[in-house]
């Protein structure tokens, strides 16, 4: 997205503010259509977690993905976007049966995935069909934060389960119409997938009757200008060729679904935040922006990596920061980076701040949260206005202390 663009929303705003480029976030969503082009039924759930702004789901409906959800909340949001209720599937972990049970009202394809809320629910509602979530014992993902499906993992039933969600199933007259995995984030190895997919494959021959198959995501994007990423067309040939294999053996054409979220709106967001001052220590130049883990915490809760770039001084000489943010707490967004050279009042842009950035935002130390724009048809528009004090106390309660109260 060109610099100047970014510059003259930033200085419109005058503070902190995200913004997404639609048109990368449809680039995306081709390149992987594209590469699963050779599947008669694929189904794209766009994970709305990963950014959930209801322009953004407005978005991802027009392009004609479904949508993946893991709260109550997330699924209302997307039937306020436009959602068809039948393309949003439900995958929560811990919530309560009467959070299920309102999801399941709507229309929504409920994903279960403990045998204890499974027979509590095929018991009380046999004839909604319901996806079941497999732990498939595999270590994968970039942190172990984002690592869900190995054998400590909270998520999914374990494969060596499955006795047991046959016998359910054979008790309740439930109906099993998919089945999921989810192995991790910032995958690159595709046979990681692939050794999973087989796994997912000999469990739904278990099943007589499904409808679908769901493979999660977990695609790593590049993070820097040379950095490796997973290779969406490469998985494409072969996860394509088994999956039409394995359909032939089943007897029934399949629908094969996937759960992009960061694949699809990491690269196409940019955060864009102020510098307030420049202080220089004894060993280090600090660039202090107007932000801080308030508004990104990826950096200080993953570890992750955002190309830092002054959009001020763009062809600068380059000199080291340490970009650190205003919150009472250590928040360094990155130590030691080369960056054009700061001066008080320089634009900083950081970039793959499109997924887990805004949603994973707080108002810590009573900061408001920042604004959020999506670059659409060659134009800004504002998708969420930037918070003021009102919106801090709506929901809050000042009580009455007039009265005086002796104190012994």
């Amino acid at each position: 997205m060109d610099k100047s663009i970014l510059k003259s929303i930033a200085d419109t705003f005058n503070d902190s503010v995200y913004v997404y480029n639609g048109d990368q976030i449809q680039s995306q969503f081709s390149r992987l259509k594209n590469a699963f082009s050779g599947i008669d039924r694929l189904q794209i759930n766009y994970a709305c977690k990963a950014l959930s702004n209801i322009s953004i789901l407005g978005l991802m409906n027009s392009m004609g993905t479904g949508l993946d959800t893991v709260s109550v909340q997330e699924v209302q949001l997307g039937i306020k976007a436009g959602f068809d209720p039948k393309k949003i599937i439900f995958t929560p972990n811990g919530v309560s049966m009467e959070e299920i049970e309102e999801v399941a009202s709507l229309g929504v394809q409920i994903n279960i995935d403990n045998l204890s809320v499974l027979e509590q629910f095929g018991s009380k509602h046999p004839k909604i069909p319901v996806c079941i979530r497999i732990n498939p014992h595999v270590m994968a993902g970039g942190n172990s934060n984002i690592s869900v499906g190995h054998i400590d993992s909270k998520f999914g039933i374990s494969i060596h389960q499955i006795p047991h969600i046959i016998r359910i199933v054979e008790n309740t007259k439930m109906r099993i119409n998919g089945v999921h995995m989810h192995t991790g984030s910032d995958i690159l190895d595709i046979e990681v997938f692939l050794h999973a997919a087989e796994i997912l494959f000999d469990t739904a021959l278990k099943f007589k009757n499904l409808d679908f198959i769901d493979f999660g995501s977990g695609f790593k994007v590049p993070y820097t200008d040379n950095d490796i990423e997973t290779n969406i067309e490469e998985l494409g040939e072969k996860l394509t060729k088994r999956f039409n294999e394995f359909c032939d053996n089943y007897g029934k054409k399949l629908n094969l679904a996937f759960e992009p979220g960061k694949f699809l709106v990491s690269q196409a967001g940019y955060f864009l935040t102020r510098v307030n001052s420049i202080k220089q220590t004894t060993s280090t130049v600090f660039a202090q922006v107007n932000s801080g883990f308030n508004h990104l915490i990826r950096p200080m809760f993953y570890g992750s990596h955002h190309d830092i770039i002054n959009i001020s001084n763009p062809k600068g000489k380059e000199r080291f920061y340490t970009v650190v943010g205003y919150i009472c707490e250590t928040d360094t967004f990155g130590s030691n980076r080369k960056i054009a050279e700061i001066n008080e009042g320089d634009i900083l842009m950081f970039k793959n701040a499109g997924a887990y950035c805004f949603t994973m935002s707080s108002n810590y130390n009573s900061r408001f949260r920042p604004a959020e724009v999506l670059w659409h048809n060659n134009r800004a528009h504002t998708i969420r206005k930037q918070e003021t004090l009102d919106d801090l106390i709506s929901n809050q309660i000042l009580i009455d202390f007039s009265e005086k109260v002796e104190i012994n």
